[in-house]
């Protein structure tokens, strides 16, 4: 068990701080800057999860909830890789990536066929589901940056990459149950008769 008894220590006003693994690093170095990224996401996935629960949309505030703390644990991982110690165990599994990959079919499955990019909004919830998948993306290209200066486990860029998937599920499955007009791209006329972004309903085929 984890015990946090004071906030302030001082040791990083210099502008070091220490990884999990021991080592002290700069605080603008990119470990830092990935698990600060994750921190962020994990922000948003908190205040998702807190809308949720006072839509009185249990299942999705649990699932929140569940991503959550394994953010928490892969971020866990990355201090102790970067600070050059072994994880006793990985952080993400095949079976966290396949039941990501479950939710995700279960999600689409009900939904109807997009003719549009869809927009961030609709309501709170939705936005706040939206953001949080562009911030998701953010993290993994950070990530991937990282994956270059460490040997990462395999799955852990795998992980980021179905979980920006999920939550775009989890937008368009949020506007649907609770009755939310998405909003969609509305190109200009002469941008989607030239098919700029290849996927228009009435593009040339």
């Amino acid at each position: 068990m984890v015990q946090i008894n004071k906030i302030y220590t001082r040791q990083g006003d210099g502008g070091e701080t220490h990884l999990a693994g021991g080592a002290r690093i700069a605080k603008d170095s990119l470990p830092i800057e990935v698990c600060g990224e994750l921190e962020e996401l994990n922000c948003w996935l908190g205040t998702a999860r807190t809308l949720a629960s006072q839509s009185s949309m249990e299942p999705l505030n649990t699932r929140l909830g569940t991503l959550q703390n394994e953010l928490f644990d892969l971020g866990a991982e990355l201090s102790l890789i970067c600070g050059g110690k072994e994880p006793p165990v990985n952080a993400i599994s095949d079976a966290q990536i396949q039941r990501i990959e479950d939710w995700i079919d279960a999600y689409t499955d009900k939904l109807p066929t997009l003719k549009s990019f869809v927009l961030p909004g609709g309501d709170l919830l939705n936005a706040t589901l939206h953001l949080a998948r562009a911030v998701c993306r953010r993290a993994e290209r950070r990530l991937c940056e990282l994956a270059h200066e460490h040997k990462l486990p395999s799955l852990t860029c795998t992980y980021l990459n179905r979980l920006s998937d999920l939550l775009f599920a989890m937008a368009r499955h949020q506007a649907l149950e609770t009755g939310t007009t998405e909003y969609l791209w509305e190109p200009r006329k002469n941008v989607c008769e030239k098919n700029v972004c290849g996927s228009c309903a009435n593009s040339p085929k």
